[in-house]
């Protein structure tokens, strides 16, 4: 790990690194953290503000939730499926210095509801195509209860992913904030894709 990645977990008072694999199976992805440096890119996309409420889903130990809501001041919501990883989160919690603007849930994104007020929602690559389909059934769900500007946001997404989310009718293509300059190699999968919700 970096020291950068180090420095910001230090400055909001929470632990995040590293990788966990121990609960992850073929639906159920490993936890691994979105990397500061993207975090950065994205709170500075202007896609979130103050007045959002962010739910990522496979939030881990939470760090997207306490990082954007320190930096943008926006409402979060981390779900997470997995008890001992939730329980990092939920230490987080008690020190993290944005904790405020963080709740947590300890759900299965499936049946997770999604709240009326929530208009953003994160993906790092938690969970297979199927669980994805159902939880943009929820995500639909809340939409038809009350109509609202929904963004979509996945970093580093796999191609099964991006082929399935282009046909989705209710899904635009809006946008894609390229992260590949942030690391060496020129991986194209370097980014966070955009989509809205119509």
């Amino acid at each position: 790990m970096n020291q950068s990645e180090k420095e910001w977990d230090r400055l909001l008072k929470i632990k995040t690194q590293g990788r966990d694999d121990s609960a992850s199976d073929q639906y159920r992805y490993p936890y691994e953290p979105t990397p500061y440096c993207v975090l950065e890119r994205f709170s500075n996309s202007g896609y979130i503000g103050k007045n959002n409420v962010l739910i990522d889903y496979g939030c881990g130990k939470g760090r997207v939730d306490f990082y954007l809501s320190y930096q943008t001041r926006c409402r979060s919501i981390g779900v997470e499926y997995d008890e001992r990883i939730y329980e990092r989160a939920a230490e987080n919690q008690t020190s993290g210095v944005s904790a405020g603007l963080v709740s947590l849930e300890k759900a299965d994104a499936v049946s997770f509801k999604v709240p009326a007020e929530a208009d953003r929602f994160y993906f790092f690559n938690p969970f297979s195509v199927e669980i994805l389909k159902k939880v943009l059934g929820r995500i639909r769900e809340s939409y038809y209860e009350k109509q609202r500007e929904l963004l979509l946001f996945f970093y580093y997404p796999q191609d099964e992913y991006i082929s399935y989310l282009m046909t989705v009718e209710e899904l635009m293509f809006l946008d894609e904030i390229d992260c590949i300059d942030l690391f060496p190699g020129e991986n194209p999968r370097e980014r966070i894709v955009v989509f809205e919700l119509l």
